[in-house]
C-alpha cells in the first residue's frame, strides 16, 4: 500500500470511492492521455468523470487561466466580473432558452441545487418529479431526487419526490415494449402519477443518465412528457451535468433528442464547459430565474479564474466543431465495441451516442447484473493502459466510457483493442 494511500485512509471518509485495488495518482496529462506519479502513460476514456471535455492541458485553456491568474482570481458577485458576464452571454446564446438568465455555480450537484430552489419557489411546492435510477449530487437536496440507492444514503429529504419510469430502455416492466409502446406506457405512467398527487413543481430528468450507466429512453419521451408536464403548469428541469456542450454527437444538448415541444424550462450543466475548473450552472426563463425574492450570491460561483478557463474550452469546442468529432468519432468506437460484444456472452448491452458509451455485463447465461466482472475489466484495463469508468442501477455492472471530445480514430481504434482484451479476460 502506498505511503499516499494510507495517508488518505487515515483522514478522508470511508464513503470516498477509489477506483482499482491499488489506487494511482494521476500527476499530469496531455491531450488524451495522463501519466501517474509512477510514470506510466495511460489513455483517458473516462475524463475525470466527463469533466476533461476538449483536452488535458489544452493550450488555450491554460494560457487564459494563466493571464488571468496575473490579473485577478477571484472577487465574487457582489461585484461587476468581465469574465462571468461574457460566458453567460455565450451560454445563453447556445443554451436555446428564450430570454435567459444564467446563474454560476461550483459544481453540479450545486446547479441542481439551485434549479430545485427556482422550481418550488416558481411553483410554490415541495414535490418533484424524477426518474428511476437516475442521479443529480450528493447535496442533501438532491441526493433526495436522486433515483439510484448505490448513491443516496439516506430517505430523508425536504422534498416530496415521486419517481417514474423511462430513463432505462432495456430494463424494468416495460422493457420488451417497442419505441413506440415504449413511450406510450412511461407517459401513462406519468398521468397515473400525477392524478394521484398534489401538483409537483418540475420533473427533473437527465437525458442521458450518467451514473446510472449511460442509459437512456427511446428519443422523443421527454417531449411527450413535456406536453403532459405543460397543461398542468410543470416544470421541466433538464439535468445536462453529463450529457451537455455536444458529447452525444448528434446534439449540443442531451434535451434536443426530445426537443419537438421545444426548450427545457431550465437546464443545468458542469463537468465539461471547466475542462477541470470547478463550474457549474443553471439557465432559465427570467421570469422564473427572477422568481426569488430575497437577496442571494455565489462567493466561488462565477469566480473570475473559472469563467475565463470556461470562455476559452466553449470558444476551442466550438471553433473545432468537437461536437461533430464526437459523432463521427463516438459512432465508430461504438460499432467497434458492438462487433467485440457479439463474441462475449457476459456483455448484454452497448449503448450510447457519440463519446458516451455504456457497456453492460451480466453472468453468462443469466440477465443477472455482474459488479465483480466490472470490477475486473476496469481493473484489467489499468493494467493495459486504459482507463474507464463504471456505474448502473440496481449494480454496478455498467462500464462507462467517456473520452475528451478531441479523441481521434487511431486513439479509439487503440482503445477499443485494450477493451476488448479485457473484456475477453473477464469472460
Amino acid at each position: 500500500m502506498s505511503d499516499l494511500y494510507s495517508r488518505h485512509r487515515r483522514v478522508m471518509p470511508d464513503w470516498l470511492a477509489l477506483y482499482y485495488d491499488d489506487p494511482i495518482e494521476i500527476t499530469h496529462g496531455e491531450g488524451r492521455h495522463v501519466w501517474d506519479s509512477d510514470g506510466r502513460r495511460y489513455l483517458d476514456f473516462f475524463g475525470g468523470i466527463l469533466t476533461t471535455m476538449t483536452a488535458h492541458a489544452l493550450p488555450e485553456v491554460t494560457k487564459a487561466v494563466s493571464e488571468q491568474a496575473g490579473r485577478i482570481l477571484h472577487s465574487s458577485t457582489l461585484y461587476l466580473n468581465r469574465p462571468m458576464v461574457e460566458l453567460a452571454e455565450r451560454v445563453a446564446q447556445v443554451s436555446g432558452i428564450p430570454d435567459a438568465r444564467v446563474f454560476f455555480t461550483t459544481s453540479g450537484t450545486e446547479a441542481n441545487d439551485a434549479a430545485l430552489l427556482l422550481a418550488t419557489t416558481y411553483r410554490r411546492s415541495n414535490t418533484v418529479l424524477a426518474m428511476r435510477n437516475s442521479y443529480h449530487g450528493r447535496s442533501f437536496s438532491t441526493v433526495g431526487i436522486t433515483g439510484n440507492r448505490s448513491w443516496s444514503p439516506t430517505s430523508l429529504s425536504p422534498l416530496q419526490t415521486l419517481y417514474v419510469h423511462g430513463g432505462v430502455r432495456t430494463r424494468g416492466p416495460f422493457a420488451h415494449l417497442d419505441d413506440r409502446a415504449f413511450i406510450d406506457a412511461c407517459v401513462a405512467d406519468l398521468k397515473d402519477v400525477l392524478g394521484h398527487t398534489r401538483p409537483p413543481a418540475a420533473l427533473i430528468a437527465e437525458p442521458v443518465q450518467g451514473v446510472g450507466g449511460f442509459t437512456s429512453p427511446p428519443d422523443g419521451l421527454y417531449a411527450e412528457f413535456r406536453e403532459l408536464l405543460t397543461a398542468h403548469g410543470i416544470l421541466w428541469i433538464s439535468d445536462e451535468v453529463q450529457t451537455g456542450w455536444g458529447r452525444t454527437g448528434d446534439h449540443f444538448w442531451g434535451w434536443q433528442a426530445h426537443g419537438r415541444s421545444g426548450p427545457p424550462d431550465i437546464v443545468t450543466f458542469a463537468k465539461g464547459i471547466g475542462n477541470g475548473m470547478s463550474i457549474g450552472g443553471v439557465i432559465a426563463r427570467s421570469e422564473i430565474m427572477n422568481c426569488l425574492d430575497a437577496n442571494s450570491i455565489s462567493t466561488f460561483g462565477g469566480t473570475q479564474i473559472t469563467m475565463a478557463a470556461g470562455l476559452a474550452n466553449l470558444t476551442y469546442l466550438l471553433e473545432h466543431d468537437l461536437q461533430g468529432n464526437a459523432r463521427r468519432v463516438g459512432g465508430l468506437l461504438i460499432e467497434r465495441l458492438r462487433a467485440v460484444a457479439a463474441q462475449l456472452p457476459g456483455v448484454r448491452e452497448v449503448r450510447g451516442r457519440g463519446l458516451m458509451i455504456g457497456i453492460e455485463l451480466v453472468k453468462p447465461g443469466a440477465d443477472d447484473a455482474d459488479p465483480q466482472a466490472a470490477a475486473a475489466v476496469l481493473e484489467a484495463a489499468r493494467a493495459q493502459g486504459l482507463l474507464i469508468g463504471k456505474g448502473g442501477g440496481h449494480d454496478t455492472s455498467a462500464l462507462r466510457i467517456a473520452p475528451p471530445l478531441s479523441l481521434t480514430v487511431a486513439e479509439a481504434e487503440e482503445g477499443a483493442a485494450i477493451l476488448e482484451n479485457a473484456l475477453r479476460s473477464a469472460y
